[in-house]
């Protein structure tokens, strides 16, 4: 359909064997991501986790075609 599609990324495997899928998504035109980052590095080492203060945000930029950045968030 040409339309838009955000992703929220929250997956205890987002480091590993998911990761060549996310790859993929975000390198695949119209998929847009809410910025995520590594959840608990220490208890779960793979695992990712959508920033959810950046939902709206990330369907606004979506919605003009464009990826908010940065895609991967520190906090």
């Amino acid at each position: 359909n040409n339309k838009p599609v955000v992703i929220g990324v929250s997956t205890n495997d987002g480091l590993g064997s998911s990761l060549k899928n996310i790859a993929t998504l975000l390198n695949t035109k119209n998929f847009y991501f809410i910025p995520f980052r590594q959840d608990d590095y220490k208890v779960k080492p793979k695992s990712l986790v959508l920033d959810y203060r950046y939902v709206i945000e990330s369907i606004e930029y979506a919605m003009n075609n464009e990826q908010i950045q940065p895609v991967i968030s520190r906090e």
